[in-house]
């Protein structure tokens, strides 16, 4: 690709529009920073109560926002510089090709679609309008993902050769099963809604991609717990906090679970990158516990985090030969990232993001091309879970997009 002149950007006033304004919906108020000249304008929602919600929460903050049932009309009138899209997962690419042909910027919750051609078509509208498009995967702002970067990048544990994540997902009936993730229509399989959130790190870990992806699973326990009957689809809660318990336990003592439900709850994949490192994913949603843990390992140590977040979270570094079991490494780093903020504070962060590209061109940790390749590896795990668990090619992008830069449009 040529050599480009990097765009100026002024520090102008910023408007954002939300669309999906409930639950996930949240993350767009940290936009609102009328101080800076951020500011939350509008919200669309299908939903009546969560427009009201929505407009008391706004209100809350000294916001007057319009409310809108339909995106596309708020789009058209609001004359936004940014719309954060928090909707389900199956409305990702309608909604995020009508703002782009507008020229409307757009922050994208992962995954980025629900199929690798969408995917795709989302960056290609993004190229074709040259407007901005970022990806919600704000695991790449979080403090322990980007610790373990940086003691790879050192060189500490040498070359690396092998990233295995175990994820431990405790709530995973009460998130996942009880409301339209629950069907494979929605959201293609948990790989691309859960697992694409850590699919992602690994490829940006490793410093590559996934180009080939076999695996395994099953719907073990969610399958033959009681449902709800046809026709009450969506839950009469607008909170997380109304759905998930601690005393949901254990998850065949349950019930009320969505009416379809034949997404794997039990997921375990292997991926060859590009680069030669291997990998793989594995993913349960019937835990006890909430954990993801990363081992990463190289050709001169290995590293391992205990804890994604909080007091108790740390990286143990092993550099030094022992013919026994070592619980802690020979390095410990602690996290010092806080427990009662969304993601351990990566939210704000990833948010700041977005405003710091649209005012001054900062390219986000987030690239529209890692979100569309965990998701072709989500997708094609899926495909190979549910044929026998052959081993699939994970197309690459066409080469124009591979290359294109969607912080400077060029």
């Amino acid at each position: 690709m040529g050599k480009h002149k990097r765009r100026t950007y002024i520090m102008k006033k910023l408007k954002f529009g939300i669309i999906g304004t409930c639950c996930r919906g949240e993350l767009g108020d940290y936009a609102h920073q009328a101080a800076n000249g951020v500011e939350i304008v509008a919200g669309a929602d299908i939903y009546e109560e969560q427009r009201r919600s929505f407009a008391e929460r706004m209100k809350a903050k000294q916001a007057v926002v319009n409310i809108y049932a339909d995106y596309r009309e708020m789009i058209e009138k609001e004359k936004l510089d940014g719309v954060f899209i928090t909707s389900p997962d199956f409305c990702h690419e309608e909604q995020a090709c009508f703002a782009l042909r507008r020229k409307t910027a757009v922050y994208l919750e992962k995954p980025i679609a629900i199929s690798i051609e969408g995917a795709d078509r989302i960056l290609r509208t993004a190229k074709e309008n040259r407007t901005h498009l970022m990806l919600g995967h704000n695991m790449r702002y979080m403090e322990f993902t980007n610790r373990m970067r940086e003691i790879i990048l050192s060189g500490m544990i040498g070359e690396v050769k092998a990233i295995w994540c175990r994820h431990f997902v405790s709530y995973g009936g009460d998130a996942y099963f009880r409301d339209w993730h629950a069907d494979r229509r929605n959201t293609c399989s948990l790989l691309l809604q859960k697992g694409a959130h850590d699919i992602d790190i690994i490829h940006w870990l490793a410093n590559s991609r996934s180009v080939k992806v076999n695996g395994i699973g099953s719907l073990s326990v969610y399958g033959s717990i009681p449902r709800r009957p046809a026709g009450c689809e969506r839950l009469d809660t607008l909170t997380v906090q109304g759905v998930w318990s601690n005393s949901h336990w254990p998850p065949e003592a349950q019930k009320d679970y969505y009416p379809e439900v034949n997404n794997e709850d039990l997921n375990m994949i292997n991926l060859q990158l590009a680069n030669g490192v291997q990998a793989c994913y594995l993913q349960c949603h019937f835990t006890p516990d909430t954990c993801r843990n990363y081992t990463v390992i190289g050709t001169r140590g290995r590293l391992e985090n205990y804890g994604d977040y909080g007091k108790d979270c740390s990286i143990q570094v092993w550099t030094r030969r022992t013919d026994r079991f070592q619980l802690e490494g020979d390095m410990t780093y602690r996290m010092a990232s806080p427990e009662d903020q969304p993601h351990g504070g990566a939210d704000p962060k990833i948010v700041q993001g977005f405003i710091d590209l649209l005012r001054h061109g900062t390219p986000p940790e987030s690239t529209p091309q890692g979100a569309r390749y965990a998701v072709a590896a989500g997708v094609r795990g899926a495909e190979s879970i549910r044929s026998g668990g052959m081993m699939l090619d994970i197309p690459a992008l066409p080469d124009d997009l591979e290359n294109y830069d969607f912080a400077a449009l060029q």
